[in-house]
């Protein structure tokens, strides 16, 4: 079994993307600049702006987070996302997600211009990567394409087995490896809890992506042998001999997995690192386009 190591593969492409920053500051260029805003005190939302900020730094981006209360009113938000799009000095942004339960998640996306949607999730850049055209993909399915790419994994004419339909990562991936292109070309089915003879189509599938928030739910025994298997889970289950009293797992059962997968992402340190690199990437782009590069 080979580790898909997406920790090593995000250090490699970061070092790539700081390479060519370096050469857009030495030229006078202007440096790409991704803003977050972060709404609440979600401890996970804080930990994954945290960590794209980190990023942001590894590879000379500037970057700007705007932290507001739980309590900040629809429109006052919408304000906020208004500015960024006005604001020529920030090249993309992110809204962190989830928002509080008063705020309309659909009607934020819709407000970001979607040439500033580095995140990926606004209808224009969806529908324009579900017709094959130019777009700012969706962080995680792009993070996957990136570790298939780069670890050489063969995708065309393969069986895709995508557990879980979300807009952020399940239906997205799966429009992506069923288009022409590599990674692509795949007869890509796309699972969910109405899914009807499950453990057939695991049985059969080449490719497997678990996104369902399901912990260890993808058991060895339902795998084919050599199966490449990703698993974009991140569940948390009691542990008491941890200090914080729980760990991470993914929707695979990593251990029983590994001894039948061909290739196996960990979690943590898997399918993570590469969505944050592919943010990276995005941001990257919204600078070429305006013109920084």
């Amino acid at each position: 079994m080979i580790l898909l190591d997406g920790k090593d593969l995000a250090t490699q492409i970061k070092a790539e993307i700081k390479t060519e920053v370096d050469e857009i500051r030495g030229r006078g260029g202007n440096i790409p600049h991704l803003a977050a805003i972060i709404v609440g005190d979600n401890p996970a939302s804080e930990s994954y702006v945290k960590n794209k900020v980190k990023y942001s730094d590894e590879v000379g981006f500037e970057s700007t987070v705007i932290k507001k209360d739980a309590n900040i009113s629809e429109e006052e938000l919408l304000e906020i996302v208004n500015g960024l799009n006005q604001n020529s000095d920030v090249d993309g942004f992110i809204v962190q997600l989830p928002l509080p339960r008063h705020i309309d998640p659909d009607k934020v996306t819709l407000a970001i211009d979607p040439k500033k949607d580095v995140d990926g999730f606004h209808p224009y850049n969806f529908g324009s990567m579900a017709q094959g055209m130019e777009a700012y993909l969706p962080a995680t399915p792009y993070g996957i394409l990136l570790m298939l790419e780069r670890y050489q994994i063969e995708t065309e004419g393969k069986k895709v087995l995508v557990l879980g339909r979300s807009n952020i990562v399940g239906t997205p991936i799966g429009i992506l490896l069923s288009r022409k292109g590599n990674p692509g070309n795949a007869t890509v089915t796309i699972a969910h809890s109405r899914t009807k003879n499950l453990d057939d189509l695991l049985a059969e599938s080449d490719i497997i992506i678990a996104a369902i928030g399901r912990a260890s739910f993808v058991k060895a025994n339902q795998i084919k042998e050599g199966a490449v298997v990703i698993d974009v889970g991140i569940n948390r289950v009691e542990d008491s001999s941890k200090k914080r009293g729980y760990r991470l797992v993914g929707d695979v059962d990593f251990i029983d997995v590994s001894s039948k997968a061909s290739y196996l992402t960990p979690v943590p340190g898997g399918v993570g690192p590469m969505t944050v690199t592919a943010l990276m990437l995005n941001t990257l782009k919204a600078s070429k386009v305006k013109g920084n590069g």
